[in-house]
């Protein structure tokens, strides 16, 4: 299981732990990766992703999975991800017709 965001891309950073001496060593920053289940109205379903927790409060702003997904950028979301946005522009797309 990779240490990805599915919706916002976060991953490992690499830096410097920094002792009193001013010693650097080589450490990772992990992302605050969470399961969730996130619901999305337009189609209805539930589904279970792994996402960061500042992802989470984004979601929450946005006014959930349809909101942010509208929002984001298709070069940083998941392939799972992508496939839920599509499908919510399609179910869109066909309401509007």
């Amino acid at each position: 299981m990779s240490r990805e965001c599915e919706l916002t891309g976060t991953k490992p950073i690499v830096g410097h732990l920094v002792s009193h001496s001013q010693d650097k060593t080589k450490r990772r920053f992990l992302p605050n990766l969470i399961d969730v289940t996130l619901h999305s109205e337009a189609l209805d379903q539930k589904f279970k992703m792994r996402i960061a927790a500042k992802a989470l409060r984004t979601v929450d702003k946005l006014g959930g999975l349809d909101g942010f997904l509208a929002k984001a950028k298709d070069d940083k979301l998941s392939s799972k991800a992508l496939k839920i946005k599509r499908d919510i522009a399609k179910k869109a797309v066909a309401a509007a017709a």
